[in-house]
């Protein structure tokens, strides 16, 4: 089965999407907004989820070559004692894959090389949808109109064709976090690959990358909207007396380079991520905290099955159906989940409530790490056919 797309959405999720749609045999055009890719954004982590898909996709070696294996690190408090290590070697055992960092404007690039360039149409904005006929989607974008067998929503958390589809739900929420993150200018000299620190209501952490340079990130408990004159003064004030290397991390940076956003997610489930024609994948279907780093590894998945029940499905209103029954479920279960881990982590500030739980990551065995990443981890994708 072969057909047409249109994909909304140039990011991790819709980019995915184009390619697996294109190496089934359908001919897919990539919309996005924005008039200039930018590649804005910091850094990533790709646990073995997300790899596999990549695999699946075509991508997974040349993401490997350009990322850094995640071996050392963990979860530690602004002192520099360690509540919980990592062990990505035992990780890399059990998945055949470790968690590996890399920046997001190269894993962007790394996805747009794999499609041809007449792809993709920058500058272009969806301004309706007629889905009148159960067949086909007409969009317009403009002056222009687009018809296509199937539309792919990946237009982020934020989501313009999901508040069309569903206009009862309630939309995104605000997590009561927000979080400022950027890539060092220059090499740093870091211990470990990847480091959280727990303080009360506040996290930092980094992701070490294969040329040297580190990305970091500060969680903090805020209410929506409040900013800085000057983001990273703000966060020399805020974490400039925990634990080497943040401050070594915070001295690399440049004051333009830090990129500040309120998180968002979708708390109400949407009851499905199909209507019609059209399906919702990534952060327009499932939006979730950072807390768990699989978002993007969810829109990866996305990608890999959906192709995957295109691929093998009798119609496409089957293929849809499929997708849905296997990615809600489980994409919403991951969004749960990294919502209680925030919770728990760096959002408590109770000093008891702090004191208690880090004593149990003290004590809790070294196995209790990393069965918590193979519960989310460990997936397997579909076959393409």
């Amino acid at each position: 089965m072969g057909g047409s797309a249109v994909v909304v959405g140039g990011g991790i999720g819709g980019l995915a999407a184009a390619i697996g749609l294109r190496l089934i045999g359908w001919e897919v055009t990539v919309t996005e907004r924005v008039p200039v890719l930018a590649d804005v954004g910091a850094g990533i982590s790709l646990h073995a989820n997300g790899i596999r898909a990549l695999d699946v996709l075509g991508v997974g070696e040349a993401v490997r070559a350009a990322a850094r294996p995640q071996y050392t690190g963990g979860t530690r408090v602004p002192g520099g004692g360690w509540l919980a290590r990592m062990d990505g070697t035992t990780l890399e055992r059990e998945l055949g894959t470790p968690i590996v960092g890399i920046p997001r404007a190269v894993l962007h690039h790394l996805l747009r090389a794999a499609l041809p360039s007449e792809c993709l149409v920058v500058g272009a904005e969806v301004t309706s949808v007629d889905r009148s006929d159960p067949n086909r989607v007409r969009l317009l974008l403009g002056d222009a109109a687009l018809e296509a067998d199937l539309l792919v929503a990946a237009d982020g958390v934020g989501s313009r064709l999901r508040a069309q589809l569903f206009p009862q739900h309630p939309g995104p929420a605000y997590s009561g976090s927000t979080v400022l993150r950027a890539i060092t200018e220059r090499p740093v000299e870091v211990d470990n690959d990847f480091e959280l620190t727990w303080g009360r209501g506040a996290e930092f952490g980094h992701i070490a990358f294969a040329d040297g340079r580190a990305e970091w990130h500060a969680v903090l408990n805020s209410p929506p909207g409040v900013r800085h004159a000057d983001s990273l003064a703000a966060m020399r004030r805020r974490f400039g007396d925990w634990h080497d290397p943040i401050p070594e991390l915070l001295g690399a940076t440049r004051s333009d380079a830090v990129l500040h956003h309120d998180i968002h997610e979708l708390v109400t489930p949407l009851p499905s991520f199909t209507a019609g024609r059209i399906v919702l994948l990534g952060d327009a279907a499932h939006a979730m905290t950072p807390n768990l780093g699989q978002g993007a590894c969810q829109a990866l998945e996305d990608a890999a099955v959906l192709a995957a029940a295109l691929a093998t499905e009798p119609t496409v209103e089957s293929a849809l159906a499929r997708y849905d029954t296997e990615r809600r479920p489980r994409s919403q279960s991951v969004a749960r989940a990294a919502r209680q881990a925030g919770r728990m982590g760096q959002q408590l500030t109770h000093p008891l409530a702090v004191a208690v739980r880090n004593t149990a990551l003290r004590l809790a065995p070294s196995r209790a790490t990393v069965h918590t990443i193979l519960r989310h981890a460990g997936w397997t994708p579909p076959g393409l056919g």
